[in-house]
């Protein structure tokens, strides 16, 4: 097996297979580029009566987040299947970090999720929103103050942040978490910390989303439009540990899912310790035995080892094998046993940015299918959850009985039509890979 360096948690494929699937998560780089964070909506500065959302304002705490009313653009309410139906295809694009650093990533995706009807999950680090000259406002578990394995943002770029955050929002997109300092080595890595601990990290992170006014002195950029109290229902640890620990403290808080198992499978999913777990998945790796979870580092790590800047002659076929690799997991659900397919992300220029080209060219793909009429849909995790809620028990655990590319016995029209027990897992096991 081969190991990375860069910190990260090991993902095995099915059956042991030793497949590399590190599921790390770098620091954000700048760029020397002009920066794309316009494209704001204008409202709610502070003080002001008038909301984009049309609900009058009620600012909460010092002015950094403000009730807004209902969020825009959301999915009509869902209902549960109907005997026979067949289950939608629903797809998760999730980011992590979510911070703007001026190389234009999260406006050009913003841009591409507007374009096809798109919602995606941005989990934001809290301390993309803390100055870096108010770094000991942080106290990290097990770490020293101020402490971070990912880089404070500059001013310019904690701005840009909020700009984007605003208007992810206003468009419908989730803002979840993910946590603050990013330890992922050593004693005081996220792996090892208690849920008290765990507590601690996410009352910081809130608290740095909450109270960006009072810690920047910024008083020209409009709050956020969201109570992030209420807007916060999931997250994803960094490099997918401690997810045990966490998950007591999530469920005190009243959260709904967490994204932090540090590996799935593509087959529909169940609750942990009360909240819904929904992983990153193990999906074809072509021209591999093995397959690879399904996140842009992890793409890195099985064909570059420990190098984001390797020779530029590999870049094309690396990005046609990433972008294959998601359209093959995508397509695998799709045509067997409709597992939500989940994506996980980085703002970053890793390789030339060819996996950000990647990504693109596969929600572009996903999308082709959804215009085309089929029931795909490229959603939040939170409304991802919405759906999942409403289903009765029976049918989810008719569709569990479901493996990987596994279609169902007879088609979805016979499958789904008996529901009263928990399911006889009779699928015709066509298409069914196994990670070697």
């Amino acid at each position: 097996m081969r190991t990375l360096t860069r910190r990260g948690a090991l993902g095995l494929g099915a059956g042991g297979a030793a497949a590399l699937g590190l599921a790390g998560c770098g620091t954000l780089t700048s760029s020397d580029g002009p920066s794309r964070a316009g494209g704001s909506t204008p409202g709610d500065k502070a003080g002001s009566s008038a909301s984009p959302t049309g609900h009058p304002v009620r600012p909460l705490g010092d002015g950094s987040t403000s009730y807004t009313g209902k969020q825009p653009g959301q999915p009509a309410r869902p209902e549960p299947l109907e005997p026979g139906q067949t289950p939608p295809q629903f797809v998760v694009f999730s980011w992590d970090g979510a911070g703007e650093v001026g190389n234009g990533l999260f406006p050009r995706f913003l841009d591409l999720a507007k374009e096809h009807g798109a919602h995606m999950t941005f989990f934001l680090s809290g301390l993309y929103l803390l100055p870096e000259s108010k770094k000991r406002l942080y106290t990290p578990p097990n770490n020293p103050v101020g402490a971070s394995d990912i880089g404070y943002l500059t001013d310019e770029h904690v701005k840009a942040t909020l700009t984007n955050v605003r208007r992810a929002w206003l468009e419908g997109h989730e803002i979840g978490t993910h946590f603050n300092g990013h330890f992922c080595a050593g004693h005081g890595s996220v792996g090892n910390w208690t849920p008290q601990q765990w507590k601690s990290e996410i009352e910081q992170a809130k608290s740095f989303v909450k109270e960006w006014r009072t810690n920047t002195g910024w008083t020209d950029l409009p709050a956020l439009p969201f109570d992030y109290d209420k807007e916060l229902v999931g997250g994803r640890t960094p490099c997918l540990l401690g997810q045990d620990n966490l998950l007591p403290t999530a469920r005190e808080l009243g959260w709904r899912y967490d994204a932090s198992s540090p590996g799935g499978r593509q087959v529909w999913p169940q609750k942990k310790e009360g909240l819904w777990d929904l992983p990153l998945q193990q999906i074809p790796f072509p021209g591999h035995s093995f397959e690879v979870l399904s996140m842009d580092y992890n793409m890195l790590a099985n064909q570059s080892v420990n190098s984001t800047n390797a020779p530029a002659h590999n870049y094309p076929a690396w990005r046609k094998q990433a972008a294959d690799a998601y359209i093959s997991g995508f397509r695998r659900a799709y045509e067997t046993n409709r597992a939500p397919f989940f994506v996980g992300n980085h703002f970053e220029q890793w390789n030339g940015g060819i996996y950000m080209d990647a990504v693109e060219q596969a929600l572009q793909h996903i999308a082709a299918e959804k215009d085309a009429g089929e029931d795909v849909r490229l959603v939040s995790f939170r409304q991802f959850t919405d759906w999942m809620d409403v289903q009765k028990p029976e049918v989810l655990d008719q569709l569990r009985t479901l493996d990987v590319g596994q279609a169902p016995a007879g088609g979805w029209n016979t499958y789904l039509k008996d529901t009263t027990g928990t399911g006889t897992g009779t699928g015709t096991g066509e298409g069914t890979a196994d990670a070697a």
